[in-house]
């Protein structure tokens, strides 16, 4: 144990026994493991006697714990009155701040000590003192409710409209827990019953972020702007919407607040509603007359949130509201494809089962089921080949869901589409099969699905390169491997006589080109103007390819047809 005996003796005001200690030559300001001295037990036990002796004693009166609490603090905040007496007639520090920046006066009134408090105020404790997050202790009063401290603190000149550094009031305080009491006297003392914090966020705010309907109230009744809205453009409704604050939303909806009020991105209460699935709040909005298929900047309808999310709660109740199901995006994006991108499994049974297009495509010609493809949704694109997707449909690039399974690796749903009859050497424009885009982006675990159910592995696009060339081209070499190890051809060559090694060589795919040689690629191959992937190298000064070619024997004083 730590604690010395004084300790004990100060705790539990055994002043003769305290006077032994010290006439022994006991350690007055011994400190505990956390800092603690034998005053700060006397303080926090309101041992007077005790207190008065160890101070008479040389006790170091302003004593600090690891987390800078004096023996004032102490007092304060276990309303010690008498000692706290005792401590201030003895030069305690009024002004001592802990590490989080709070004097003896917080303390008095983050704990309610309203004795102490009051001993503090009439010996010049500065009612104003700010934490180091700028809290004063009138927000602490605000906060915690204690309605007879703040009318303590007011009555001595407290700042009502005091804010901290992110702007807050007390009455922000008060308002977001629900304090209405002191609601109530801060206004009727003056606070700035519209004051804004450094989000633009006023009391009515964090009155519908909390769910203080009682606070809402009183705040509406003294003239709060309603349809204040924050530094993004959000009301209190907004904000009532996002944490399904259901009755402050009917509060503030029977007091005239913009049902369709619209933030800085286009978005309303509703669609808030639905981004959080605060289905109970979207009943209401939309029982009082929401528009249900409100766009925000980007197009997208609260059914779109929903289905993004997989609030399917709230995209059923959407639905049955009359939600138009097939709403596009500006980009032509339906619910169904946020349902499809994002995974949203639940949510995309609903949709279909309600008539959503399940075919529908965006600007770039892409379906839902391109969108699972693209981010491994296998869950949903199972469902959405269930119910009749096309599984070769092609989007303006002529790209297939496969090809975006291959460009992503998403393996999972790259088996799904191939069990399901994918065309898995489907070309797309440029004459690109899903297996040249999985060498293109590396998607080693997709390339071995892709072969092992017979991609051509020497399948050219309308350039004549093959899957090889692109795995050249971005150093794809795990790829390359795998296509090597497969039978690809080392040496294929585009229309214009470009193997693979020439396309390593013009990249600087030092780590390919290496693989290209050590199995065979010809080193001195030559293209339609007589260059060899020297030149390459040289042309475009890839100078680390240039020195593996020559130190692998090409030939240096190869010549083109010039």
């Amino acid at each position: 144990m730590d604690v010395p005996p004084l300790h004990f003796a100060a705790r539990d005001n055994s002043k003769e026994t305290a006077e032994i200690f010290i006439s022994n030559g006991a350690d007055i300001n011994a400190k505990t493991k956390d800092g603690l001295t034998p005053l700060h037990y006397a303080a926090n036990n309101n041992s007077k006697e005790t207190a008065e002796i160890l101070i008479s004693n040389g006790a170091d009166i302003n004593a600090k714990t690891k987390n800078g609490l004096t023996p004032l603090h102490w007092g304060a905040r276990y309303n010690s009155k008498e000692t706290t007496e005792i401590l201030i007639s003895n030069g305690a520090d009024l002004y001592a701040k802990d590490v989080a920046g709070c004097t003896p006066f917080h303390y008095a009134v983050r704990y309610n000590s309203k004795e102490t408090a009051e001993i503090l105020i009439s010996n010049g404790a500065d009612i104003n003192a700010k934490d180091k997050d700028g809290c004063t202790p009138l927000h602490f009063a605000a906060r915690d409710n204690s309605k007879e401290t703040a009318e303590i603190f007011i009555s001595n000149g407290a700042d009502i409209n005091a804010k901290t550094k992110d702007g807050l009031t007390p009455l922000h305080y008060a308002a977001n827990n629900n304090s209405k009491e002191t609601a109530e006297i801060l206004i009727s003392n003056g606070a700035d019953i519209n004051a804004k914090n450094e989000d633009g966020c006023t009391p009515l705010h964090w009155a519908a972020n909390n769910n203080s309907k009682e606070t809402a109230e009183i705040l509406i009744s003294n003239g709060a702007d309603i349809n204040a809205k924050d530094k993004d453009g959000c009301t209190p409704l907004h904000y009532a919407a996002r944490y399904n604050s259901k009755e402050t939303a009917e509060i503030l909806i029977s007091n005239g607040a913009d049902i369709n009020a619209k933030n800085e991105d286009g978005c309303t209460p509703l669609h808030y509603a639905a981004r959080y699935n605060s289905k109970e709040t979207a009943e209401i909005l939309i029982s009082n007359g929401a528009d249900i298929n409100a766009k925000d900047k980007d197009g997208c309808t609260p059914l779109h949130f929903a289905a993004r999310d997989n609030s399917k709660e709230t995209a059923e109740i959407f639905i049955s509201n009359g939600a138009d199901i097939n709403a596009k995006t500006k980009d032509g994006l339906t619910p169904l494809h946020y349902a499809a991108n994002n995974n949203s499994k639940e949510t995309a049974e609903i949709l279909i089962s309600n008539g959503a297009d399940i075919n529908a495509k965006n600007e770039d010609g892409c379906t839902p089921l391109h969108w699972a493809a693209n981010n491994n949704s296998k869950e949903t694109a199972e469902i959405l080949i269930s119910n009749g997707a096309d599984i070769n449909a092609k989007d303006k690039d002529g790209c297939t869901p496969l090809h975006y399974a291959a460009r992503y690796n998403s393996k999972e749903t790259a088996e799904i589409l191939i069990s399901n009859g994918a065309d898995i050497n489907a070309k797309n424009e440029d004459g690109c099969t899903p297996l040249h885009w999985a060498a293109d982006y590396n998607s080693k675990e997709t390339t071995e699905i892709l072969i092992s159910n017979g991609a051509d592995i020497n399948a050219k696009d309308k350039d004549g390169c093959t899957p090889l060339h692109y795995a050249a081209r971005y150093n794809s070499k795990e790829t390359a491997e795998i296509f090597i190890s497969n039978g690809a051809d080392i040496n294929a060559k585009t229309k214009n006589g470009l193997t693979p090694l020439h396309w390593g060589a013009r990249y600087n795919s030092k780590e390919t080109t290496e693989i290209f040689i050590s199995n065979g690629a010809d080193i001195n191959a030559k293209d339609v103007a007589g260059c060899t992937p020297l030149h390459y190298a040289v042309r475009y000064n890839s100078k680390e390819t240039a020195e593996i070619l020559i130190s692998n024997g090409a030939d240096i004083n190869a010549k083109d047809k010039n």
